[in-house]
């Protein structure tokens, strides 16, 4: 299968859906992609996800919880994907609980990557499977 990626300029404006024909524009393109594609696969990487979530706060003004459900309408869309898969949205959906969303894809990158466990000194990150106290690893 194909695949391409995007950038945050892209979830970011998929997300706000601002400036309004930017937006159109925006999807009028993935659209003409795909069908001429057929099959390709457009995914945002952890790494767009938080850099628009961070995004969609500072310049569009939404709080975390929308920012959180605007990013996962759109990851669920069909349109694009989240290169981790189903993990990235559960990720959007846990991060009102404990360890915040940055912290929960950095997890996620570092397991997609096999990079585990995931060291830090952070408790409420260290409660996230995959990511351990350095002390827990020397004991």
């Amino acid at each position: 299968m194909q695949t391409c990626a995007i950038d945050t300029s892209i979830l970011v404006r998929l997300a706000s859906r601002q400036p309004q024909d930017q937006f159109a524009e925006t999807v009028s393109d993935l659209q003409v992609l795909a069908s001429r594609h057929p099959g390709i696969q457009v995914l945002a990487t952890c790494m767009v996800i938080g850099e628009s979530y961070v995004s969609l706060q500072h310049f569009y003004g939404l709080t975390k919880q929308e920012a959180r459900d605007a990013l996962s309408a759109v990851l669920q869309s069909g349109l694009v994907a989240p290169a981790a898969g189903q993990r990235a949205i559960d990720a959007l959906q846990e991060a009102s609980k404990g360890a915040g969303l940055m912290d929960r894809l950095i997890v996620l990158d570092a397991e997609t990557n096999a990079f585990l466990p995931l060291l830090t000194h952070d408790k409420k990150l260290a409660k996230v499977t995959g990511a351990m106290l350095p002390r827990e690893v020397a004991a």
